[in-house]
C-alpha cells in the first residue's frame, strides 16, 4: 500500500472503535496514541500495517471489543506481526486482568516453578504451598502454575509440566519459523500464559475473556 500513513489510519478508526467498546477505562484518545507508539517505534510492524491494513483495523476494533489496553505500563497487551498481518496479542496479565475486571475471578496470580523450589499441591479448593528463594539459584524451570480465587471463595489450580508447556510450544508456526518470537525472546512469559489459557476452561464462562483466549 503506496504511501501509507500510521498516524492518519489509526485516526481514522475512531468511529468503529467507540461504537463496540467494552470497558469504560479503554479510552480512544489514549489507545490511538498507544498504537501510533506501537507501530512508529517498530519499522516492520510498520511495514506489515502498510501491506495489510485491515489486519491493523481488526486490531484495533479489537481493543475495544475485549477492552484491554495497549498501555505500555501495564504489559496487558502489544500489537504484533503474526501471520503475514497485525494481530492483538494479550500476555498472560491481560488474561489475568479481563477475568478480574470482568467479575469472573477476585484475583489469580501465574507462577513458574524451577528444580529447586519447593511446590506441593495440598488438594482441592486450597492454593498451592510454593516456597522459592529468589536471591539464589532456583535450578531450571520444570513446571507452572495458576491459581485463582472465584467470587465464591474457592480456589482453582491448573498445573503444568515444562514438557506439557513445550508440547504445546512445539505445534506454535513461530516456534516451527525458526524465527526470532515470543518463545525464544521471552519465554517465561509465554509459559505463564500457556497455563493460564488452560486454566480458564474451569472458571465461570465470560464472552470478553472468551473472546480473547480464542484470538
Amino acid at each position: 500500500m503506496g504511501n501509507f500513513n500510521v498516524i492518519e489510519y489509526v485516526s481514522e478508526q475512531e468511529g468503529l472503535f467507540l461504537p463496540v467498546v467494552s470497558d469504560e477505562s479503554v479510552v480512544w484518545e489514549k489507545e490511538k496514541q498507544f498504537a501510533i507508539q506501537a507501530l512508529t517505534a517498530n519499522d516492520y510492524l510498520a511495514k506489515i500495517a502498510g501491506q495489510k491494513p485491515a489486519t491493523l483495523q481488526n486490531a484495533i476494533i479489537n481493543i475495544a471489543s475485549i477492552g484491554i489496553s495497549l498501555n505500555p505500563a501495564l504489559k496487558h497487551a502489544y500489537l504484533v506481526p503474526r501471520k503475514g498481518g497485525v494481530c492483538l496479542d494479550l500476555s498472560y496479565m491481560g488474561l489475568l486482568h479481563l477475568a478480574q475486571s470482568s467479575g469472573v475471578i477476585l484475583w489469580g496470580q501465574s507462577k513458574l516453578v524451577y528444580a529447586n523450589d519447593t511446590y506441593e499441591n495440598i488438594g482441592l479448593d486450597k492454593a498451592p504451598i510454593h516456597k522459592q528463594n529468589p536471591f539464589s539459584d532456583r535450578g531450571e524451570i520444570i513446571g507452572a502454575y495458576c491459581t485463582v480465587k472465584t467470587v465464591d471463595g474457592d480456589f482453582l489450580t491448573e498445573e503444568m509440566s515444562i514438557a506439557d508447556v513445550h508440547a504445546i510450544r512445539d505445534r506454535s508456526e513461530a516456534w516451527k519459523s525458526g524465527r526470532m518470537c515470543p518463545w525464544k525472546s521471552d519465554e517465561g512469559e509465554m509459559i505463564r500464559k500457556t497455563v493460564v489459557k488452560r486454566a480458564y476452561k474451569y472458571w465461570p464462562k465470560c464472552e470478553r475473556l472468551g473472546s480473547a483466549i480464542q484470538m
